[in-house]
């Protein structure tokens, strides 16, 4: 479903001319309403809607929306995330010990980035979230027992407990 519907708009009419058991009168009455301001999303969700329900079920394509959805338009976090444990070693402070790792290294350790200059610049740019809150701060910090949702971008997502 979400294959389907990240088709660009242009290159849409070309798989749904393709693939569609759509008649074709019926398909040039859809450009005609795109053209007259119909959003081509639309057809694409009844095209996605298709092509899922033709392969796997009428209810698979129902699910697929709702998570296409859910995750792309509301920001909700997906049910099954991928869960990730991440060991978190004591350090000496000036002030005593901690058992805490910055957001950067936690993105880094838990494989959500590939290198903390990457973290870094999610952070800058606004793309990453803990919990659905989104995170401005590099210097943001977890503790060892915590348990925290992660989300790199619109579609990374980790279930991250901190050992």
């Amino acid at each position: 479903f979400g294959k389907l519907m990240s088709i660009s708009d242009e290159l849409m009419w070309r798989y749904v001319e393709l693939l569609s058991f759509e008649s074709l009168e019926t398909i040039a009455t859809w450009k005609e309403e795109v053209l007259d301001g119909r959003n081509p999303r639309d057809i694409k969700v009844q095209f996605a809607r298709e092509i899922v329900e033709r392969f796997h079920s009428s209810s698979s394509a129902e699910q697929a929306q709702a998570d296409f959805e859910a995750r792309f338009r509301h920001g909700e976090i997906p049910e099954n995330i991928p869960e990730v444990s991440v060991r978190v070693a004591s350090e000496a402070t000036p002030s005593g010990t901690t058992s805490e790792m910055t957001i950067v290294r936690l993105l880094k350790e838990s494989q959500l980035v590939a290198s903390t200059s990457e973290a870094v610049r999610m952070i800058d740019q606004g793309g990453v979230r803990v919990n659905g809150e989104k995170v401005t701060d590099k210097a943001t910090t977890a503790r060892r027992g915590e348990t925290l949702v992660l989300q790199v971008g619109k579609r990374k997502f980790a279930r991250v407990t901190l050992t």
